[in-house]
């Protein structure tokens, strides 16, 4: 018989004892916590100013690795989406804006300076350092964040950790999953164990199509 026991559990991380679940399937729900479960990432930037020392292509890979919170029902995929527009509409996208100047010191911007048009999706942390800027030198730009899967881009994996290990029975795993803090790391299980049972049934119904 199959169980699963809760050992640990917070927003930010969860640990299972699983108990007669077959290795596959349990190794299935670690690699679709990691590459299927979708979160936001910024992955279209605007720039209209940058007198900034970095390049805009490095200042756009560091925008695209800050983990921001993700609303799963608020927003699709864009591949979903029927605006097929490269920067997305109101339905599958978020606009971030970054406007910042240094005065006459040098001036640190941290991800709290992004300011979102949803607050329900934003930087998860506000004192990620993105650049020094030195006296008079400026960034403004606007940042599009879209919904994404970690096999498409490591921007949106929405884990940090996501382990499958052996206990001292054979029959028994430890699965853990340390969120980045786009999901909630329950949300992230929940989410991960709702993929796996879809294909699963979309197998058995292509499988019985074919089979006959």
């Amino acid at each position: 018989m199959a169980t699963i026991k809760i050992l640990e559990s917070s927003d930010s991380h969860v640990k299972l004892l699983l108990k007669g679940i077959d290795r596959v399937y349990a190794n299935a729900l670690r690699r679709f916590a990691i590459s299927e479960v979708p979160c936001m990432a910024i992955d279209e930037i605007v720039i209209h100013e940058n007198s900034s020392v970095l390049y805009d292509e490095i200042l756009a890979h560091r925008l695209g690795l800050i983990p921001l919170t993700t609303d799963l029902e608020g927003y699709i995929l864009p591949q979903d989406c029927d605006c097929k527009t490269s920067l997305g509409c109101t339905k599958c996208r978020v606009l971030l804006v970054l406007d910042a100047v240094a005065a006459e010191e040098i001036k640190t911007i941290y991800s709290g300076d992004l300011v979102s048009e949803d607050t329900r999706v934003k930087p998860y942390v506000d004192n990620i350092p993105l650049i020094k800027l030195a006296p008079n030198q400026k960034i403004k730009l606007e940042a599009y964040a879209k919904l994404g899967k970690g096999r498409n881009h490591a921007k949106w994996q929405p884990v940090t950790i996501s382990t499958l290990t052996d206990t001292d029975n054979d029959s028994e795993f430890h699965l853990t999953i340390e969120s980045t803090g786009s999901l909630p790391a329950n949300e992230i299980l929940l989410q991960a164990t709702s993929i796996l049972n879809t294909k699963l049934k979309d197998m058995k119904q292509t499988i019985q199509e074919n089979v006959k």
